[in-house]
């Protein structure tokens, strides 16, 4: 499974996605919106994504989790719009025989989907101020810039 979304996550279908006879674990990662980053206090946050382009970077990472662990089943969901204080922006579900495998497939996965997968935040600050940010740290991308990259306006 693997989707973005604007409505709310339902993290025990995710769970349940993974599910398998031949699985002794499951490990689900569920990325929240907090309060505080650091001292700034967020007020909410707002993602957004080149769909098409971000689904086929997470089916890419998702090969790549089964390609290096003995895993059964692997689902990502990503929100995408406006995510409040305390709801889920991200999750991640890994299957695998053994824990040890679910847990190392889906911390990698989660780290690699917040480097390398188009998908951009804006963070809404209690002072009013904003702020788009990538961890990747490239820019936000223009519409111009994905016209270009298909060869087209």
């Amino acid at each position: 499974m693997i989707f973005i979304t604007p409505k709310a996550i339902d993290t025990s279908k995710v769970l349940e996605s993974v599910k398998s006879q031949q699985a002794g674990a499951s490990v689900l990662f569920v990325g929240t919106t907090r309060q505080f980053t650091g001292e700034k206090e967020t007020v909410q946050l707002e993602y957004e994504c080149y769909e098409s382009m971000a689904l086929e970077k997470i089916q890419q990472l998702v090969d790549s989790v089964e390609a290096k662990w003995n895993i059964e089943h692997c689902s990502v969901v990503h929100r995408i719009g406006v995510v409040g204080l305390g709801e889920s922006s991200i999750a991640v579900a890994v299957s695998s025989g053994h824990r040890l495998e679910s847990f190392e497939a889906a911390a990698w996965l989660v780290d690699e989907l917040k480097i390398q997968v188009p998908i951009w935040k804006k963070e809404f600050w209690a002072d009013g101020k904003t702020e788009w940010v990538h961890p990747s740290g490239a820019p936000k991308p223009t519409p111009q810039d994905f016209n270009s990259a298909q060869g087209g306006a």
